[in-house]
Order: C-alpha cells, then structure tokens, then sequence
C-alpha cells in the first residue's frame, strides 16, 4: 500500500517527464510501496520563492481530507476536490498547461492519493494489476490532478463552482469533455450541465451518444453564433491569483468561490441546452433505436 511521502517538499516545483521516470518504478505502479522522496528533491527545478500559490501544505490538506472523507467511494471524490484544487491552486492557462508542477504534485506530494483514486487495475493483456503511468505523469485528460484543475477551469461559470460538482457526477462527460476544443466554449459546458440536470442523458450510453453529435454539429455550426459569451475580463483573474497570499483554506463543506468574472449570459445556456436536446433526439446512441 502507497503511504503520504515521509519527506514531504515545503513548496511545488517544476518535474520533468524524463525525471520523473526514475520515480515510476515498479511497486510505484503495482500499488505496492512509494518513495520517500527525498531522492526526488534534487532533481525538481524550484518555482519563485516569494509566490504564496506553491506551498505544498494546503494542497496536502485537501487530499488527506479527500482521502478520508472518501474512502467508501472514490469516483465521488472528483466532485469534491476539483473546485477546491482550482481555487487552491490559483493558475493561469499557461502555467496549468505545463505538465511539469502536475508531475511534481502526483510524484513528490501525493503519489497515495493517486493510488487512493485510481488503484491497480489489471492490464489488457492480463498481466498483475497496475496503476496506469498517466495518473502520474500523462495528458491533461488522463493525469490524476490536471485533469481535476482542467475540468474545475472549464466547467465553473465564472465564481460558481457549483456546475463543476455536477459535471464530475457524471464520469462518462468527464472522460468526453476534457478531449473536446468546445468545451473552451463557455456557454457549451454550461449547457452540457444543464442537460445533466435535466437527465435529458445520463447513461454512459447516452452522453457518448450525445458528445458525438455535439462535435459532429460543431464542424458545421458555430455555436459562437448561436450562443454569444461575454467576453473575459482579464483584470479579474489576475486579482483572483494576487489574492492567493492573504486567502483562507478553502471550506470543506461549502464550495469555494472562484474569479469574479461575468457569468455565462442565461440566454445562451438556454439556447445551447435546448438545442443539445434536440440533437440527442437523434443521436447515435448505442442500443437505442432512433426516436425512442
């Protein structure tokens, strides 16, 4: 069983995916027993001592509360810990795109939650059960941590986290969306939310289905149009981010608020979940004869 680190890093750092190779051994993977971490240490490239947002701590904090508060079921765990990672760790796009501080939180801070949320498995040619490497060190889709942060950033509507909770309910969206360049479209999550909430689709089944017409639509039509979003104010972001040094814990049992930005205009999330509908109406849906 992987336990929390013993030497636990003060502050996040930058892991290349060639050094982080060493530290994905074979009982890494097997689920069988990490590292301790100092060795990791000396090959982690430092991030700007004097920014408050790399301290190692909080983030400790909210696995070990995830770990605990979620022992009995684990894929709920996502819901939880997604808002709060995002509003932890205050990142802009291009800082979050670099793989390299995911790495170093998977490896050298909480390799046991990754093995807590995606425990060994057995492979496809039948061989002794593992932990797949991407949960530590993969695509933004697949990686046990960015995949939280990416799903909190594109799902939240504005400062309300509370649309991210109900896309994460749903593992069959999140696998889809995170793949998806639409989902950068604000509007679309907001309204791919609402026909969760709706259960106009909620079996595996149907939000494949569905996710398949809403890219195939999205070659032809320019959901912009039919859907306008207001447009960011950069400003709020970077207050949100400068604020990360004076910030309390985020709660645990109310969801954190996010940048205060405009939110996603009504009328278009209204637009695009009635649309969805429609178009799930004839959707491929595996098993489902068209018009049931």
């Amino acid at each position: 069983m992987i336990e929390k680190p013993h030497h636990l890093p003060e502050r996040l750092g930058l892991l290349s995916a060639t050094a982080a190779d060493h530290f994905l051994t074979d009982d890494l993977v097997k689920g069988v027993q990490g590292h301790g971490g100092v060795d990791l240490a000396g090959v982690v490239e430092p991030l700007p001592e004097d920014d408050a947002r790399w301290a190692v701590e909080p983030l400790r904090d909210l696995v070990d509360d995830a770990k605990y508060q979620f022992k009995d079921n684990r894929t709920d765990a996502d819901g939880w810990l997604a808002p709060r990672l995002h509003a932890t760790l205050r990142l802009t796009r291009r800082e979050a795109a670099d793989r390299s501080i995911w790495n170093h939180l998977a490896l050298a801070v909480a390799p046991d939650y990754v093995a807590f949320r995606h425990p060994p498995a057995p492979t496809r040619d039948g061989g002794a059960p593992r932990i797949n490497r991407d949960r530590f060190k993969g695509a933004p889709d697949r990686q046990c941590f960015s995949r939280l942060w990416w799903l909190a950033e594109m799902f939240r509507n504005a400062g309300d986290y509370a649309p991210v909770v109900t896309a994460c309910s749903n593992q069959d969206l999140v696998h889809n969306a995170l793949r998806m360049d639409l989902i950068d479209h604000r509007p679309t999550a907001q309204a791919l939310v609402r026909t969760l909430e709706r259960k106009v689709a909620g079996t595996g089944r149907e939000i494949n289905g569905l996710m398949a017409a809403i890219n195939t639509a999205g070659a032809t039509l320019v959901y912009d149009a039919l859907a306008p979003d207001e447009p960011r104010e950069p400003g709020a972001l970077r207050r949100w981010i400068e604020e990360a040094e004076s910030a309390p814990p985020v709660p645990r049992h109310d969801l954190p608020t996010g940048p205060d930005e405009e939110p996603v205009p009504e009328a278009s999330v209204m637009a695009l979940t009635e649309y969805f509908a429609e178009l799930f109406e004839t959707a491929p849906v595996r098993g489902r004869a068209i018009g049931d």
